[in-house]
């Protein structure tokens, strides 16, 4: 009989948890569960407290006995885990919204994974991330940590190169939406399809064959991408405007593309599209924030002891799930294959061997086994590659505070024109996201005291949208 596990999720109070503990309940029978931990920051308590007590209606519900604490002590929680889960964010949505809205007021994309808002996210979490890998080192060094708090292929990279934590894997939920979609199109179920994922987080392209072994990719671009199919082209992904992709360019790219794509391949009307959003007050994190009021005063209600249907309004949906799937297949070595970011390992020929990449892998009790893509079209190596280099730039500037780093990770970004707008923004966000950023105080003080410009502009725009939220 197994030993019964501990496993610890960080960031515990968020809006995700009931579909985290929905899908531990329903791999009852793969998951030997003692001890569920819902750890968060003192901020963070109320609404932990409310999904904590939902966690407890949800596991009575079922009949288990699994036993649920709720703490702001990080150590406490951690000792003897066997997993780790994270899933929190750096101040809050108010930093996701400053993320957002300083670049758009700026005339650049503010996203909370790509652009200026994708790396200040990183350069805000980080950090963290280390501090969490140090007590598991000492608390729990046999325990994974299974990641998927934002950017989450960044976040995965620094945890095992910087922390030097091996057992590591990070997740996402774009794909999920891409194998739903495609099964919808060719009128097949999951289990009759292959799917091969391969590129970085929120930056991966895909192949379909069916179980005959014919491939489907091109058949794929035709029935989603063509002029007349418009329609199809809508991959569930709740947090991104659904421009069609130019049919044209993805017939020539021959594989199917992430729908985060659409920031670089279809820039400009996507840029518009969210600074028409910013003029109106609709900023993704000001939606997110009336989404997630509703949330908790549904899991306030005592007779509620199930996963409501408004959690899928959320952009992360199946998140959660996901991880659940992913500690059930290390917890029983099955090999499952699933997208996960993880050491390249070869799996793509035109990256470095030892970066993260997000991949179809083998997942077993050693980890995840990535499955070889080989190379990828030049129409898509290119823009990969700098990619990576921007996220190992970014991640160098969020473990260091070189400020020039910074700098040089805007300048790779293809969503960040070089100039003096780029300068502009970083310096705002730097001293919007100060309480965050202590590696960086020295630079930040410096923009307090040289650039009054730069600290009146942040203060008058975060007061305007505090004013019409």
């Amino acid at each position: 009989m197994q030993n019964r596990i501990k496993i610890v999720t960080i960031g515990g109070g968020s809006s995700y948890t009931p579909e985290l503990i929905e899908g531990l309940i329903l791999r009852k029978d793969l998951l030997p569960i003692a001890e569920l931990w819902l750890v968060d920051i003192a901020d963070g308590a109320e609404k932990m407290e409310i999904v904590g007590n939902m966690a407890k209606r949800m596991i009575a519900a079922a009949g288990l006995d699994w036993q649920v604490h709720l703490t702001l002590d990080r150590q406490q929680a951690l000792k003897d885990a066997d997993y780790v889960t994270t899933q929190f964010r750096v101040g809050l949505l108010d930093a996701r919204l400053k993320d957002e809205a300083i670049p758009l007021a700026n005339g650049l994309l503010g996203q909370e994974t790509n652009g200026a808002g994708g790396i200040f996210k990183a350069l805000r979490t980080i950090p963290v991330i280390l501090e969490i890998i140090e007590d598991m080192r000492r608390l729990c060094p046999d325990a994974w940590l299974v990641d998927f708090t934002n950017p989450a292929g960044m976040v995965t990279e620094a945890a095992i190169k910087y922390g030097k934590w091996e057992k590591t894997v990070g997740l996402c939920n774009v794909p999920f939406g891409h194998i739903t979609q495609a099964c919808k199109v060719l009128e097949a179920e999951e289990a009759d399809l292959d799917f091969k994922f391969a590129g970085l987080n929120h930056f991966h392209w895909h192949r379909v064959w069916d179980k005959a072994g014919n491939e489907r990719t091109a058949e794929l671009i035709e029935k989603i991408y063509a002029p007349e199919q418009r329609e199809k082209s809508d991959e569930g992904l709740k947090n991104i405007h659904q421009i069609p992709f130019y049919y044209e360019q993805v017939k020539h790219l021959g594989i199917l593309p992430c729908g985060y794509h659409r920031y670089y391949y279809l820039q400009e009307p996507m840029l518009a599209h969210a600074i028409e959003e910013f003029e109106h007050y609709e900023t993704r994190a000001e939606v997110v924030k009336k989404t997630e009021r509703r949330l908790f005063e549904l899991y306030k209600d005592v007779n509620l002891d199930y996963k409501p249907e408004e959690l899928s309004q959320r952009g992360g949906a199946h998140y959660s799930d996901a991880a659940c799937d992913l500690i059930a297949a290390i917890q029983n070595n099955t090999g499952k294959q699933m997208v996960v970011s993880t050491r390249n390992n070869g799996a793509i020929a035109d990256l470095p061997f030892d970066c993260i990449v997000e991949v179809t892998a083998a997942i077993t009790a050693h980890g995840a086994e990535p499955l070889r893509w080989g190379r990828l079209p030049p129409s898509a190596r290119g823009m990969i590659q700098l990619m990576k280099a921007m996220e190992e730039t970014t991640i160098e500037a969020a473990v260091s505070g070189d400020y020039g780093a910074a700098l040089h990770a805007f300048i790779l970004n293809p969503l960040i024109p070089a100039g003096e707008t780029a300068i502009k923004v970083l310096d705002a966000l730097l001293y919007a996201h100060k309480e965050y950023l202590p590696k960086f105080a020295d630079k930040i003080a410096e923009i307090e005291r040289e650039k009054p410009e730069i600290v009146t502009f942040v203060n008058e725009l975060l007061a305007d949208r505090k004013a019409h939220a």
